[in-house]
């Protein structure tokens, strides 16, 4: 929250996490009357990393430009009250879900058979992002490249030494995600036995800044990192091997020894939404880009400090082409 190109730099393929979306919630109203949203309010509920705020600047500046929408509102909300609010009505489409909330597809999403089973289950498919999310251990090249068999956990874990810190005692350091994103590496260093501890970043921002000084400084590290990510055109990364990932390799959560999915990032609607919301609902279910595409706006948000409505625009205005698609057919 597949497979898009990865970056040019970036030496295998990566991603995100996590657990990842962005929602939009229409007023009742355009859900009621099937308008297409021009005297309705579009809120668009974005989740804690860039990509997803990529997603959601761009939705709102077509909407409001294209589609008459006179009220285009982001806010920020973890994945798992996303779904609630899609489930309840009071978000109407989810722009980009990582697979990372199970318990929550299987209570809200509309399995399409009908029957008082499905009464309560207010969600249905949006169709794919176009974006395939990645997440792995990744360690900077530059280190990979003198030590290859830190590519492997087995000599990960014997050079665990060098990524030790003052903040990790005698074990290495491994650098968290978010608490909001999914994750399993507390329980992988635990099953696989080594002798790391996981240091939490708190937030991507945080998480990126500690990579870069990291790179800046060529000090060894390891984190846990994804795909899409506009940091990866700008350091060089290398895929720590985990165990290949099967279909409930990661149930329990506790008895995880695999590695993560690679997650075709999909988009979820409202049922009454999907079915009278009009050209707003047909606009998001069209809404499909690459992960390049995500990553050019990211980086100008996170990287080169343009707004979220500036970044958009720049690129809205210079792909057209791609977005006229999106377009509700007239």
């Amino acid at each position: 929250m597949k497979p898009s190109k990865p970056s040019k730099r970036i030496s295998t393929t990566l991603v995100a996490g996590v657990g990842v979306l962005g929602v939009v919630a229409l007023s009742g109203c355009a859900a009621e009357t099937g308008k297409t949203g021009g005297s309705d309010e579009v809120t668009i509920t974005v989740p804690s990393w860039v990509g997803a705020q990529a997603n959601a600047e761009v939705a709102k500046v077509i909407l409001e430009e294209e589609l008459d929408v006179k009220k285009v509102t982001l806010k920020t909300m973890d994945e798992p009250i996303a779904w609630d609010a899609l489930n309840n009505g009071k978000a109407d489409a989810i722009l980009e879900d990582w697979d990372g909330q199970p318990e929550k597809q299987k209570l809200y999403l509309d399995d399409g058979k009908g029957g008082k089973a499905n009464e309560d289950k207010r969600v249905v498919k949006g169709g794919d992002l176009g974006v395939t999310g990645h997440i792995g251990w990744f360690i900077p090249k530059y280190y990979a490249d003198k030590h290859p068999e830190a590519t492997t956990l087995e000599g990960l874990n014997k050079l665990a030494k060098d990524f030790k810190t003052s903040e990790s005692g005698d074990k290495g350091e491994f650098l968290g995600a978010a608490p909001s994103y999914t994750t399993y590496d507390e329980h992988l260093i635990k099953n696989h036995k080594l002798n790391f501890k996981v240091k939490e970043t708190g937030n991507e921002a945080a998480q990126i800044k500690e990579i870069q000084q990291k790179y800046k400084n060529k000090q060894p590290f390891i984190t846990y990192w994804w795909d899409p990510q506009w940091l990866n055109s700008d350091v060089e990364l290398v895929e720590v091997k985990l165990p290949e990932f099967k279909e409930g390799c990661n149930e329990p959560a506790a008895k995880t020894e695999c590695g993560y999915a690679n997650t075709p990032l999909q988009k979820y609607l409202n049922e009454d939404f999907a079915k009278d919301g009009g050209e707003a609902a047909e606009f998001l279910k069209n809404f499909k880009w690459t992960t390049e595409q995500q990553n050019e706006v990211a980086k100008w948000i996170a990287k080169d400090k343009m707004s979220g409505e500036q970044a958009a625009k720049k690129w809205v205005k210079e792909n057209k082409d791609v977005w006229e698609a999106w377009l509700p057919k007239k």
